[in-house]
């Protein structure tokens, strides 16, 4: 299903930023998630700062595990996606139609940002949380997947204590 279809190729290794052919290059990394209902990660992932957020919506999609439930077969994919503007796209839609999944992703110039605002606040408390571990408010790490490494930990020490309540 996830076979590396409409996916771009990802940065080169060592290079998670790079020059933007506006001169307006970011320096730096973004943390991507996608939570459940609770603010529980489900999947992880990080890009340069200079990249639309668009691009990391499918590599999101297709690396959410299989999740185990008390009943029927494992579940390989959410039932409702929320997202922001910045996920308006036709191919995002469509990619997500495809697979089954229903979406409700805020329409540029059309939908103001408020109405997403009560399921946007669980991704954002989530990443409060992991904003508060040191090793990922300031970029230590040269190489991508050290600091993807120590953001999966980060993500897993918050499923921990969530989930030992």
């Amino acid at each position: 299903m996830c076979d590396r279809l409409g996916q771009r190729p990802g940065p080169q290794r060592g290079q998670l930023t790079g020059p933007n052919p506006t001169d307006r290059g970011k320096k730096g990394s973004k943390i991507h998630l996608i939570v459940d209902r609770q603010g529980l990660p489900l999947s992880v992932g990080i890009s340069a700062a200079n990249l639309h957020d668009s691009q990391a919506l499918i590599p999101l999609v297709c690396g959410i595990p299989p999740i185990r439930s008390r009943r029927g077969p494992r579940r390989r994919r959410p039932g409702k996606l929320h997202g922001d503007k910045g996920y308006d796209y036709r191919h995002l839609r469509r990619w997500l139609a495809s697979r089954g999944i229903r979406h409700r992703l805020a329409r540029k110039g059309i939908e103001s940002s408020r109405r997403l605002g009560r399921h946007r606040w669980v991704v954002e408390r989530t990443v409060s949380w992991l904003s508060g571990c040191r090793r990922l408010h300031r970029r230590y790490e040269r190489k991508p997947e050290h600091f993807l490494a120590f953001t999966a930990i980060a993500a897993t020490l918050i499923c921990h204590r969530r989930l030992a309540k």
